[in-house]
C-alpha cells in the first residue's frame, strides 16, 4: 500500500506511511515548507551519524499537526472537508503511521489500540487544543 497522501481541493489533509514501506535511504515525504516533517530514517548497518544538535531557531507555526504510529490494534481515522463532509476514512494497523495536517478528524477504535502520538508544543490546555464540531458522515 505504501505512502498515501490524502488531499482535497489542493490542500493536504493527511499523509500515511504504511508499515510495509521500505526506503533505501532516509526519505521525508512532507513538503520542505511544512511545519511538521514526516518521513523514514534508513541507513545500512555500520552507518554512524556524527554527534550533533539542532540549532535553536524561532519558527512561527500557525497550524497544529498531529502524528501517531499504531503500536497495536486497529483504528479508523475519518477526515472531513472544511465543509464538514466526510472526505475519507482510513484504517490503520500496527506499524502504520499518519500525520494529520489539515481539517477536522475523528477516530473510531476497531480493535483495542495503543498509539505513539506526537504534536507540536507547548501544550496550552484542553480548552485551547480541541474544538469539537458537528461533522456530516
Amino acid at each position: 500500500m505504501g505512502l498515501e497522501v490524502i488531499a482535497h481541493g489542493g490542500t493536504r489533509y493527511a499523509e500515511i506511511i504504511r508499515a510495509d514501506v521500505k526506503v533505501e535511504k532516509t526519505t521525508f515525504f512532507s513538503p520542505a515548507e511544512s511545519s511538521f516533517q514526516f518521513g523514514l530514517l534508513a541507513h545500512e548497518a555500520g552507518f554512524v551519524e556524527p554527534a550533533h544538535y539542532h540549532r535553536e531557531f524561532e519558527r512561527p507555526i500557525k497550524d497544529l499537526q498531529q502524528m501517531f504510529v499504531v503500536q497495536r490494534g486497529i483504528v479508523a481515522v475519518q477526515l472531513f472537508t472544511d465543509d464538514g463532509e466526510l472526505l475519507r476514512e482510513v484504517e490503520l494497523k500496527a506499524g502504520d503511521a499518519i500525520v494529520l495536517i489539515h481539517g477536522v478528524h475523528a477516530i473510531r477504535v476497531v480493535e483495542d489500540m495503543q498509539c505513539i502520538s506526537v504534536k507540536q508544543g507547548p501544550f496550552l490546555g484542553d480548552q485551547y487544543d480541541k474544538v469539537f464540531v458537528s461533522a456530516k458522515s
